[in-house]
């Protein structure tokens, strides 16, 4: 079954305050019951809602356990550490340690599982949690560029392009370390990748300068 578009709800104003509890409310039941058990029914009694509010505002599990899950992402900051390797060091730190999360585990492992069989609830997915998450790249590059540690970026399909590759390299890096082998992404190994990443990142600017 195709899941429903955000943009196709209507109804009443919805409340901000609603939607955090409601969203708090399925990452704690991530937790207590897992993905298997969670049901929209006991979401909306650990958030104090209504059933019908959660459906007015959300089509099905698949759709809340994205929103949930991103939310938890989009707490992720690119710190100024003064240099392009130790900033990445950071943000890289800080996606594993979210990764970690029992909730972030479950729930995005869960729908990335269910989405192979949902266009709709894939394009979710990427609209709420990566498209969102690649302005850390885009930060992360001009902050780069205005040290001098980058060359700008004249074609902006080409920048485009290489931004996209760097989120799904750094992504699909962290992703497969901790939720695929089930190794630890810490301090020793963000340090390794972060020095590869740069490596190749450097010979493409090279190639392309």
């Amino acid at each position: 079954m195709q899941s429903r578009s955000p943009a196709s709800r209507t109804g009443r104003p919805r409340s901000a305050t609603a939607d955090a509890a409601i969203l708090a409310a399925t990452r704690e039941a991530l937790v207590e019951l897992g993905w298997s058990k969670l049901t929209l029914g006991d979401v909306a009694t650990r958030a104090g809602v209504a059933k019908t509010t959660l459906y007015r505002r959300w089509a099905g599990k698949n759709e809340l356990v994205v929103d949930a899950v991103a939310e938890l992402f989009d707490e992720l900051e690119l710190p100024d550490r003064g240099s392009l390797a130790t900033d990445i060091e950071g943000v890289v730190l800080q996606f594993a340690a979210i990764l970690a999360l029992p909730e972030a585990r479950s729930g995005l492992m869960a729908v990335v599982a269910e989405s192979t069989q949902d266009d709709a609830l894939r394009e979710r997915i990427r609209a709420s949690i990566v498209d969102r998450q690649k302005r850390l790249v885009l930060e992360g590059r001009s902050r780069a560029q205005q040290r001098g540690e980058l060359p700008p970026e004249t074609d902006p399909q080409q920048a485009a392009r290489t931004a996209d590759l760097i989120f799904d390299m750094v992504a699909g890096a962290v992703v497969h370390r901790t939720l695929v082998s089930a190794e630890p992404a810490d301090e020793e190994w963000v340090r390794h990748f972060t020095g590869v990443l740069l490596l190749g990142l450097a010979g493409w600017t090279e190639d392309t300068g």
